[in-house]
């Protein structure tokens, strides 16, 4: 198969689990009624909540969760990869996953992805996350095969550790998908950068769908969703408001950027001598 039409879609996610599941039900239709083919949601599409007992009074294990069950139900009905960019499921009485599914067009789950970075932060305007305090981080990148190229799963504050989407990059990965909830005061600081940043350095095209405005639990997102390709063009962006943007992702253009750019195959092992007290000597 060639290429594909890929849809971002742009959410205001608040407390409400099914209201928020209703909402990524009605993008992820306009997104499948837009001719799209893959279909990716923001991090955190059915719940966002950083108070702990709100958030594990209102979600599920995953085998349990009515939303997940939608999702699946949904992505066969519709034909299309849906892919949830991550939804907070329990694993046990106080432990939650920021856990990701790609669901393919017959409604099964291709693949799951659970964070790895933890966003751990006071910024300057009183703001403070602490998601390792809600969250156990997964350990292991993952890459999918869609029909069309082989996919990178990542999510939000992962995009500002370029080793992760080497490794990915470096095992066939095309694409990369990084759901998002940036907050307001990053977003517009760094968002752009990031995720051109990313595409360019593996040559691979950058799939972001952000939330964006403000929500239930007083935090400001960035929003604008991104589609980049492989050589830093940006091919669609949202604003701020809930939203789908699309592209088409033709598989070519990533080996044509990495031909032009070879920077995966110029990067080869090396070694930093010394021990770090002969270095500050030297």
């Amino acid at each position: 198969m060639a290429g594909f039409r890929a849809a971002a879609i742009q959410m205001r996610s608040g407390f409400s689990v099914e209201a928020n599941t209703d909402e990524a039900e009605r993008l992820i239709r306009a997104a499948a009624s837009a001719g799209a083919d893959y279909a990716l949601t923001p991090e955190m599409t059915t719940i966002l909540c950083m108070d702990r007992e709100r958030l594990l009074a209102s979600i599920s294990a995953e085998a349990d969760d009515p939303s997940l069950a939608r999702f699946r139900a949904l992505a066969r009905e519709l034909g299309i990869h849906v892919h949830i960019g991550s939804m907070a499921i329990k694993l046990g009485p106080t432990s939650v996953a920021n856990r990701a599914f790609l669901i393919g067009p017959d409604g099964g789950i291709v693949a799951r992805y659970d964070k790895i970075h933890m966003f751990d932060v006071d910024l300057a305007n009183g703001e403070s996350y602490r998601e390792s305090r809600l969250y156990r981080r997964g350990e292991a990148a993952v890459i999918a095969d869609l029909p069309w190229l082989r996919l990178g799963l990542s999510i939000c504050y992962d995009v500002r550790f370029p080793n992760l989407f080497h490794t990915l990059a470096t095992h066939g990965a095309a694409a990369l998908a990084i759901p998002a909830a940036f907050t307001r005061t990053t977003g517009e600081a760094h968002w752009h950068i990031l995720m051109r940043a990313r595409a360019i350095e593996t040559g691979s095209f950058v799939i972001a769908a952000a939330q964006g405005g403000h929500h239930d639990d007083g935090r400001d997102t960035y929003g604008h969703s991104i589609i980049v390709d492989p050589w830093g063009r940006i091919l669609a962006e949202a604003g701020t408001d809930p939203d789908v943007i699309l592209a088409d992702i033709d598989p070519a253009a990533s080996a044509a950027a990495r031909q032009r750019i070879p920077a995966l195959a110029s990067d080869p092992p090396y070694e930093l001598p010394g021990t770090a007290a002969e270095l500050e000597t030297a």
